[in-house]
């Protein structure tokens, strides 16, 4: 299970605090360059790491940042370099798209994504109403985000999905609906619907209040969640985990993992990756968010740094991470009488295949639930 972290943007979004560079208009540039070349030293030098992860699970997600900014023989040198470290041959490939990349370059560059091994397109819509996405600074149009996705379609792409943002201020019910009816027509295989947050380091976090006028009222936010959680299982979609949608089958396989607490290995600036030792040991580690991630003997620079989790944690984790799905939670995480209570006040069930898990109806409200179970 692998990630791949590509760290530029033509242009950032109002809300977007994610690690990222502006790439100039060039198609390969030294920034551009600097970035794949310290990439292949970092595969080269944790190669007996991404074996292990790769032979756990067989999954690549390359992300960003805008991944369909790279230049097709950028990301086919990123391949062959998986390829020398024995990482080949994925089982899902997945790819983050902006849609005016797709609609600008037209279905021969879907095509050949395709016979990279891309098989999985993920796609930042966010919103079919113009004037929200020119408020959250998108470089598309809804316009161009239909073109885009009927060329995905068009080139052969089979499993593509479709991100949708909530809980704004200036988005109606009406416009939520025409987007989610958008999607719908579109019958895109997954949808992941993310309520907005204004973090430190985007730009409607500098203006005055923080943002804070961005965001939606608290029952303005639920009542969109649950627009969407309704709207969606009408569709036939299965909601498997609070901000995830698939029909069936279709559930990312990368993502679960994820909530599963697999093994990965993130590779590139500002990374994360997790790793389980044979003797039980557990450690999160994370790389610089800088273009320059390592230093000339391939050690990290200032701004990485590694976790070892204690048991407490590595349950923290397990319970907060288990009670975001769908599939909930092994029985014996929890104690049996503080389940049991929980039960009976309708804040937990069972699931058929005995598991415990938060009814979806309370899925808006999960973090303080799954605080109060720490």
């Amino acid at each position: 299970m692998l990630y791949v972290h590509v760290p530029f943007c033509r242009s950032f979004c109002a809300y977007c605090s994610f690690y990222s560079e502006r790439l100039p208009g060039e198609a390969e540039g030294p920034a551009l360059r600097s970035w794949l070349e310290q990439l292949k030293r970092e595969i080269s030098v944790r190669g007996a790491e991404i074996v292990v992860s790769h032979r756990a699970l067989p999954t690549l997600y390359i992300g960003g940042g805008t991944p369909s900014l790279l230049p097709l023989p950028v990301l086919e040198e990123l391949l062959q370099a998986l390829r020398e470290a024995r990482a080949d041959g994925f089982e899902e490939f997945t790819l983050e798209l902006n849609p005016e990349d797709v609609a600008g370059r037209g279905p021969d560059y879907v095509r050949s994504l395709l016979a990279l091994g891309v098989n999985r397109f993920s796609m930042g819509v966010q919103s079919l109403s113009d004037p929200l996405l020119l408020s959250m600074r998108r470089r598309h149009t809804a316009a161009r985000a239909r073109q885009a996705f009927r060329t995905l379609r068009e080139a052969g792409a089979e499993n593509i999905s479709v991100d949708l943002i909530f809980g704004l201020a200036e988005l109606s019910n009406d416009v939520l609906d025409q987007t989610l009816a958008g999607f719908l027509k579109w019958r895109p295989e997954h949808i992941s619907a993310y309520q907005l947050s204004v973090e430190s380091g985007c730009a409607w976090a500098e203006e005055q209040g923080g943002g804070s006028g961005r965001i939606a009222p608290e029952e303005q936010c639920a009542r969109q969640y649950s627009r969407i959680c309704t709207t969606l299982a009408e569709a036939g979609y299965r909601h498997y985990e609070i901000s995830n949608w698939a029909l069936p089958g279709r559930e990312a396989r990368h993502n679960a993992a994820y909530w599963n607490r697999t093994p990965y290995v993130g590779l590139g600036p500002a990374a994360h990756s997790f790793q389980i030792f044979p003797d039980g040991r557990q450690r999160r580690s994370w790389n610089a968010e800088a273009l320059r991630w390592l230093e000339a003997q391939e050690k990290p620079l200032p701004g990485a740094g590694e976790e070892w989790l204690t048991a407490g944690q590595i349950r923290e984790e397990s319970l907060m991470l288990g009670l975001r799905t769908a599939a909930g939670i092994e029985q014996g995480l929890l104690s049996g009488e503080i389940a049991a209570k929980k039960q009976k006040e309708g804040l937990l069930e069972t699931t058929p295949e005995g598991r415990q898990r938060i009814p979806e109806r309370l899925w808006f409200v999960s973090d303080g639930l799954i605080a109060d179970l720490l």
